[in-house]
């Protein structure tokens, strides 16, 4: 599997199951950084490229990501390493859960939390136990996911995500029953005529009339609109 080239950085995707996607460039491109976020965390990082993203786009001292797969993890610091912002970027191989229970216990906070979760439920587990892992909730479910982000992300944190279509109305409200309240929404659909397809949520612990837009990604084949091309063009190559 050869590796994803960006304009400022190179994702090595041979160790894990889960390749580079759409969804992860579309949460990193999108997800608000706030003004003076200084610890940004990537909850499941996979290859490490929503980490690499954010070190793109920000000046923020502390990129740290989680992963619990142990080839993920691995794939993930080489990616670290290999770029412009080693020194800001660290991953810690543990679940997000007992990452977030020690985070909390010391009483620290993250301004920025992103997460790419794992969402296609269990009952069509593959036989890859990775890709399981990678793709499935039974390994971090979305209460596990928002009540460990309710723990650690400060008073005026942001906490972003990208999920099925179907699932948002569920997701916002497990959020609210922690006090993340949704406060912009973006539904992402292939082309103009196929079905909405993605949820990118934004959540903080302030209510604020909720901002929703729509996204298409291409016109017709390999032709993209011109909001996917803003949104991506500083990451991909050819846009």
């Amino acid at each position: 599997m050869k590796p994803f080239q960006f304009k400022e950085f190179t994702v090595h995707q041979d160790k894990t199951a889960m390749k580079v996607g759409t969804d992860a460039v579309l949460l990193g491109a999108w997800c608000n950084l706030g003004e003076f976020s200084d610890m940004l965390l990537d909850i499941g990082s996979g290859t490490g490229i929503i980490s690499l993203m954010l070190a793109q786009r920000s000046d923020a001292m502390t990129i740290d990501a989680v992963e619990i797969d142990e080839n993920a993890y691995e794939q993930t610091v080489e990616n670290f390493e290999q770029s412009d912002w080693a020194d800001r970027l660290f991953c810690y191989h543990t679940s997000f859960v007992d990452f977030a229970d020690e985070i909390a216990e010391e009483e620290e906070q993250y301004d920025i939390i992103v997460s790419n979760p794992p969402f296609y439920n269990d009952t069509f587990e593959t036989e890859n136990d990775a890709r399981n892992k990678a793709r499935f909730t039974s390994s971090l479910s979305f209460e596990e996911l928002v009540m460990g982000v309710s723990k650690i992300l400060s008073d005026n944190g942001i906490f972003s995500t990208i999920i099925p279509y179907k699932e948002e109305e569920h997701f916002i409200q497990l959020a609210e029953s922690y006090h993340l309240h949704a406060n912009r929404i973006c539904r992402v659909k292939g082309n103009p005529s196929s079905e909405i397809k993605r949820s990118l949520l934004e959540f903080s612990f302030s209510k604020k009339t909720t901002q929703e837009e729509e996204l298409i990604i291409e016109i017709e084949r390999h032709q993209y609109t011109d909001a996917y091309i803003n949104l991506t063009k500083d990451f991909y190559l050819k846009m």
